[in-house]
């Protein structure tokens, strides 16, 4: 069982930047390095959505052509702790954003909600104009 706790949402202005971070409570670095991560996002009466993952190692990502350019996602292996840094932000950009992640036994990434096994509570991102 994988427990992620998110944080680092809130606030922002069109144009600023906002990071977000998901850890793997209880999850020791060696466990940590097996999982691939991901982060998603839902938007009020959208379906939720892919934004960006990463694999086990950290050598590969991947994102969403929406965000491709402006959000950053990387890994921490020694602190079980994956982040999105999110530059440019656009009014579009505002929902609740969900990591996730899986026991991944290959070495890239996954960008469909149903590559996932757990999930995080959600953290509130909101961009005002």
């Amino acid at each position: 069982q994988v427990q992620l706790v998110e944080s680092g949402g809130g606030l922002v202005q069109v144009g600023g930047s906002l990071s977000v971070s998901c850890a793997a409570a209880r999850y020791s670095s060696n466990s940590f390095s097996r999982i691939a991560m991901g982060w998603f996002r839902q938007a009020p009466g959208k379906e939720r959505e892919f934004v960006a993952a990463i694999s086990r190692s950290g050598d590969s990502a991947g994102y969403a052509d929406s965000v491709k350019g402006r959000f950053t996602i990387s890994r921490d292996n020694a602190k079980s702790t994956v982040y999105l840094q999110m530059n440019s932000l656009k009014l579009e950009d505002t929902a609740v954003y969900y990591c996730a992640a899986v026991v991944a036994g290959g070495s890239g990434y996954y960008d469909r909600r149903y590559n996932y096994d757990y999930w995080g509570q959600g953290t509130q991102v909101t961009v005002s104009s």
